[in-house]
């Protein structure tokens, strides 16, 4: 964010910062019809594993508080839910109303036990209190956040001691030749999203958006900023993506 300018990125595109959200609700709000789909065809499935493999990271069991931050569609609440349990709860928090609808209305539909409730909820400004969860996560969020500092600090401030952080996001890849294939296959993103959905720019956006986010290193200096401890992240296929972990002392 530039705070001399008040501006930020949306894309590669500069906006004021007043603007982002409300961009960045208009993509969502335009995908989320098929948001699952289109997940599926531009991981080519792979998503699924990473998160699965992010929630055996969280060590959730039962008893516990979830937070599934900018939850969108359900995915993650419905791998949460069952761990924690009916003596625990889970709940699902975006910022797009149209995002949440389709969510409960899948978890509504599977029938998943365990309490779930859902709300919006803008990531930089918590509605919960102090020390509310004993695990939040937020998975390919973070990056559409105006102020990403804010939102840190935000969850720091609802995560109860002892408790964690996860941040699972796109970042940068180790090795110079998966980084240009990379880069070659997500151009085709935008292609996929005018075939499937007649939208290619919500796609545009997820790709510039990712080219932007922090690498791997820098997001863990922002953890640290926000006062959580003990951070390390995993690299996942080869650092495509990443899962930052901190806790709560």
């Amino acid at each position: 964010m530039n705070e001399k300018n008040d501006t930020t990125h949306f894309g590669y595109r500069e906006v004021p910062v007043a603007e982002k959200a409300s961009l960045v609700g208009q993509v969502f709000h335009s995908v989320a019809g098929k948001y699952d789909l289109m997940n599926d065809v531009v991981s080519l499935g792979t998503h699924r594993l990473i998160k699965r493999f992010t929630v055996e990271l969280s060590a959730v069991r039962a008893g516990q508080s979830v937070l599934d931050l900018a939850g969108g569609t359900g995915d993650f609440s419905l791998l949460f839910a069952p761990l924690a349990g009916n003596t625990g709860n889970v709940v699902l928090a975006d910022i797009n109303e149209s995002m949440v609808k389709v969510g409960r209305d899948r978890i509504i539909d599977a029938g998943v036990p365990g309490p779930i409730s859902y709300t919006l909820a803008n990531a930089e400004c918590l509605p919960f209190a102090d020390d509310s969860f004993d695990c939040i996560c937020i998975a390919y969020g973070l990056r559409n956040v105006t102020d990403k500092d804010a939102a840190l600090r935000s969850m720091q401030r609802v995560c109860k001691r002892g408790g964690r952080v996860l941040v699972l996001e796109f970042s940068k890849p180790r090795n110079e030749l998966v980084g240009k294939a990379y880069d070659l296959y997500s151009k085709l993103w935008p292609i996929a999203g005018k075939l499937v959905m007649n939208d290619s720019q919500s796609y545009q956006y997820l790709v510039e958006s990712i080219r932007m986010h922090p690498d791997q290193e820098t997001l863990k200096g922002m953890m640290l900023n926000a006062s959580f401890s003990r951070v390390h992240y995993h690299d996942v296929m080869g650092g495509i993506c990443a899962i930052h972990i901190g806790y709560k002392d």
